[in-house]
């Protein structure tokens, strides 16, 4: 059997920079990235590709510190949203510049994981390739599963699906189905409210397609939608989001260890600074919502999101589009149509809605949502419960003590001490009364993810061991410098050399108790923060990130303030460049050490 050092599971995003950091903080353990696609890039790999696609990010928010991605030599100008081929051919030419290619395994599936309960720990994983092929097993003394959250699309179920005879596909294979063109193709019917039906609208509508596009009335409602720069200043919303001062107004469990706890008790345990939180949040949504100009019309005006903008986390999306999209939905050429009903069935390329509308359609989009959990066998049997990965909530029996997600007397705790720090969050929207899961894609009957800073396991078996990782489920607007700085915080952490590091609780039986209520309480938060984004999912915030940065920063032992003055600290943005030399800063504050 193979052994390595570490395993990577997932050639993303995340699982690129966890590769990435670890061969440089530690060059001599062997590493391998495991992917099941034949090229990498996750969501921005070859297959995944399409004319057109574009990130929600403007050129200079959307790369690693430490490769920016340039003009000179990327296809993308300043004040531009980057093309899918950019970010495709800027992943590949980062696994070149940092030599992890020769690392990527690709079209290798991960049937199982099975963790060793022995004094060395580790994972046997049991593979074969995508296509045909035998099994084989490796031994990774180190796990990192980086497949992320946008992997497994959940495809729901219609009375009479099999005999509709067109195209019915979920929008990740959005980009198979436009390789094979339009062809007679007259009219679609586009099923969701998310980004992804927003691309998918705009495809087929400037092609001449006319697009039936039905947003569910017991759903969550349109996303929001902003232009890439907002308020009456034109400011970058990206920049806004990561803004220290504007990151106050953001009710924020873990916001005190951006180290302003006076103004943040301020501004959410009195009631003046409750108002001046308020003000900001309706003053925020107002603006988009006003240069949207959604009540110009009767059918932008069904795209108004139902939710208030405080409560909006990674559903947030950006315009980025070369035509207005809202013109194109106003145009007289009468190309969308836009239906907020329900779907009762599907018949020969029709599809009807509950209230007798029937649409004419060749093609069936669906945009509904992604399965929460990783796709991945985790063995031996029960061990997500101390994983920390969502399993059946059960709240009835008594848990294991390390099935965090169960046990309901520290999920009460954390509920009243939220509440307690955070009063504005006791009044919960309220977005749709009539609001109903897609049937067996309801995230309450499973435990949410519950993981220490949002990455490891809090368990005793796992803090003791420190062989399992999990990179790339946090979802906000400053998703790569996130997956640099996790990655290089997971290195540390495996190496023992994190300088406030969660394995150091197990010695005493209080530590361990605090250090998995304050896990709970990280996690819980969501329910209250974000109920339709994060909810009972994985962890998805937007003015949250920067202080969270903050926080693997302290832990890893060197100072989060890269603005030298308390004036820029504070009003200046953060971005990629702030983090340019962040693990060299880290390796010379363990004396220049590599593992």
């Amino acid at each position: 059997m193979e052994k390595l050092d570490c395993v990577v599971i997932g050639a993303g995003w995340n699982g690129l920079a966890a590769a990435k950091q670890f061969t440089c903080t530690q060059p001599d353990r062997t590493i391998a990235v495991l992917d099941r696609e034949s090229s990498i890039g996750g969501t921005w790999a070859d297959h995944r590709l399409y004319q057109g696609l574009k990130s929600n990010n403007l050129l200079g928010t959307f790369e690693y510190p430490d490769f920016p991605m340039t003009s000179d030599k990327f296809d993308v100008k300043r004040g531009e949203h980057i093309s899918g081929y950019a970010i495709n051919a800027y992943l590949k030419a980062y696994t070149q510049a940092f030599g992890i290619a020769k690392f990527v395994r690709l079209q290798t599936v991960v049937l199982t994981a099975e963790h060793q309960d022995t004094e060395e720990g580790g994972w046997i994983l049991t593979v074969k390739p995508s296509g045909s092929g035998a099994s084989s097993q490796i031994f990774a003394c180190h796990l990192i599963v980086a497949t992320g959250i946008l992997s497994e699309p959940f495809m729901p179920r219609f009375k009479g699906q099999d005999t509709f005879g067109g195209e019915i596909f979920h929008t990740k294979d959005f980009p198979q189905i436009v390789s094979k063109g339009l062809r007679e193709m007259k009219a679609v019917t586009i099923f969701g409210s998310g980004k992804s039906s927003w691309d998918s609208v705009y495809y087929y509508a400037t092609a001449g397609v006319k697009v039936n596009w039905v947003i569910r009335s017991s759903g969550h409602g349109p996303v929001w939608m902003s232009p890439p720069f907002v308020t009456p200043f034109k400011q970058w919303i990206e920049k806004l989001a990561n803004t220290r001062f504007l990151t106050w107004f953001s009710p924020c469990i873990w916001g005190s260890a951006d180290g302003y706890d006076g103004i943040r008790k301020f501004y959410h345990s009195t009631a003046l600074g409750r108002f001046l939180v308020n003000l900001f949040w309706r003053v925020l949504g107002n603006d988009v919502i006003q240069l949207n100009k959604y009540d110009s019309h009767p059918k932008t005006a069904k795209l108004k999101p139902w939710l208030d903008a405080m409560y909006v986390a990674g559903s947030l999306s950006i315009l980025n589009y070369e035509r207005n999209f809202f013109e194109l939905i106003k145009s007289d050429k009468n190309l969308v149509d836009i239906h907020i009903g329900e779907i009762s069935s599907l018949s020969p390329r029709r599809v009807h809605l509950d209230d007798g509308t029937i649409l004419e359609s060749d093609a069936f989009v669906l945009n509904t949502g992604w399965n929460h959990v990783p796709s991945i066998k985790f063995l031996p049997e029960g061990i997500e419960k101390e994983l920390g990965i969502p399993h059946a909530l059960d709240t009835a029996r008594l848990p294991l003590e390390s099935d965090l997600g169960n046990q309901s007397s520290l999920l009460e705790r954390a509920d009243d001490e939220i509440l307690r720090r955070f009063p504005i969050l006791k009044t919960q929207p309220v977005w749709n009364k009539s609001f109903t899961p897609l049937p067996d894609h309801d995230p309450s009957k499973l435990t949410p993810y519950m993981l220490y800073r949002f990455l490891v396991p809090a368990s005793p078996r796992f803090l003791r061991l420190r062989d399992t990782a999990f990179i790339g489920l946090q979802n906000n607007l400053s998703t790569v410098i996130t997956s640099h700085i996790t990655a290089l915080w997971i290195s540390a952490y495996f190496s023992g050399r994190l300088a406030r590091s969660p394995s150091v609780a197990i010695a005493n039986l209080e530590a361990t108790k605090q250090l998995q209520y304050e896990t709970v309480l990280h996690n819980r938060f969501g329910k209250w923060r974000y109920p339709t984004d994060w909810g009972n999912r994985a962890p998805n915030f937007i003015f949250d990130a920067l202080p969270y940065l903050d926080l693997l920063q302290h832990d890893l032992g060197i100072n989060p303030y890269k603005k030298g003055g308390m004036l820029t600290e504070m009003i200046l943005p953060y971005g990629p460049e702030d983090y340019r030399n962040i693990t060299d800063e880290w390796l010379e504050s363990r004396g220049g050490d590599q593992a």
